[in-house]
């Protein structure tokens, strides 16, 4: 595979501290680098706290306990997006509630969130999906209508804006991965960020196995083992000190993408609203004519040429242990698009190969 859908970009500096880290003989979840990476990635957001965890799919389980979520309720989530979301409504023993999308910018759409609120709904996950924010205005009026939480999914989206705002402190709650496909990586890993106090403490606590601040190796309650490791927190501070360029070739790649793909009225690469700064975490190509079968041809034909992709996410309505009526335009969304190479080492001159590829294949399936 001549260019993978993504990779990390590892430099010198990523080395230099995970070394240090692994010499200084803390290598487990105390360490400096622990202090050092939240207080980077609270600075960047723009928000208070922080909390490092071992991957995002288990600091969004974290945020909703810390948050009181339980059987009793129901959460709000969009039906497209990565199971993740779903998962850990469910580990909480909550009923995650799958709504639809905004057809633009694939996100959970507010309007469709209004109608599925119920006596039980307790709080509502919007995504920002591959980079872009949600509409966090409307979704945030409605939480406040109906007394909801809103925790952000922003798993995708580091750096991505809402309204010039950086997303992670929209809402009582955000959580980010870092797994290696990420816009940073840490290999696996994740973060919480937010602005309460109380709720930071209570995340924190519970992050421990619920150890009891004043009392140590005593533990009042149920808590978990979902700490990073001091060398992940070494890898990520290293990332977050070059975030800046990371974003920015991001914005670049977008820029050749567009320079050189045949889009049409049929054909659309990565939407931005008016409103938003989008992370492009990956590039996402659509085709109106595409469906299930089109899409796995054109994917094929794609490796062949030494191009990898991946389809958009599959519906949480489609898999066995969520199975309902499909969301109509997540569903018709789910069957039409790509994902194609997005990553910080990627030249202009390789996504002009890649776009080359595309366009040849634009013309094959007459798209």
């Amino acid at each position: 595979m001549h260019y993978p859908i993504s990779q990390p970009s590892i430099t010198d500096k990523e080395v230099s501290y995970v070394t240090d880290a692994v010499k200084s003989g803390w290598v487990s979840s105390l360490g400096r680098y622990i202090e050092l990476f939240e207080k980077s990635f609270a600075q960047y957001c723009g928000v208070k706290y922080a909390l490092t965890v071992n991957n995002g799919t288990t600091g969004l389980h974290l945020a909703l306990e810390a948050l009181g979520i339980g059987p009793e309720h129901e959460v709000i989530i969009p039906d497209f997006t990565f199971v993740a979301t779903a998962n850990a409504v469910a580990y909480t023993g909550a009923k995650p509630v799958l709504v639809d999308i905004d057809p633009n910018t694939l996100c959970i759409s507010p309007e469709a969130i209004r109608k599925a609120i119920t006596p039980r709904t307790k709080a509502i996950i919007p995504v920002h999906l591959y980079g872009h924010p949600a509409d966090m205005n409307p979704i945030n009026e409605i939480a406040k209508e109906f007394n909801l939480l809103v925790i952000e999914d922003a798993a995708e989206a580091h750096g991505a804006e809402y309204h010039g705002v950086r997303v992670g402190g929209l809402s009582d709650c955000a959580v980010f991965s870092f797994y290696g496909n990420k816009i940073i990586t840490t290999g696996e890993g994740g973060m919480l960020t937010m602005n309460d106090e109380k709720l930071f403490k209570r995340a924190k606590m519970l992050r421990d196995h619920a150890m009891s601040s004043e009392k140590r190796y005593w533990h009042p309650e149920k808590g978990f083992n979902y700490r990073m490791t001091n060398l992940q927190a070494a890898l990520g501070l290293a990332q977050m000190e070059r975030i800046e360029e990371i974003t920015e070739h991001r914005n670049s790649l977008i820029y050749w993408y567009r320079e050189t793909i045949h889009t049409s009225e049929s054909v659309r690469l990565n939407y931005v609203a008016p409103w938003a700064k989008n992370a492009y975490w990956l590039i996402c190509f659509e085709a109106d004519k595409l469906n299930d079968e089109l899409r796995n041809s054109f994917m094929l034909d794609l490796k062949e040429e030494g191009v990898d992709s991946r389809p958009y996410f599959y519906l949480l309505s489609s898999m066995p242990m969520y199975q309902m009526d499909p969301s109509p335009v997540a569903l018709r969304k789910s069957v039409i698009g790509i994902n194609l190479p997005s990553y910080f080492t990627l030249s202009k001159d390789d996504v002009n190969k890649i776009a080359a590829i595309v366009n040849k294949l634009i013309t094959k399936y007459a798209l």
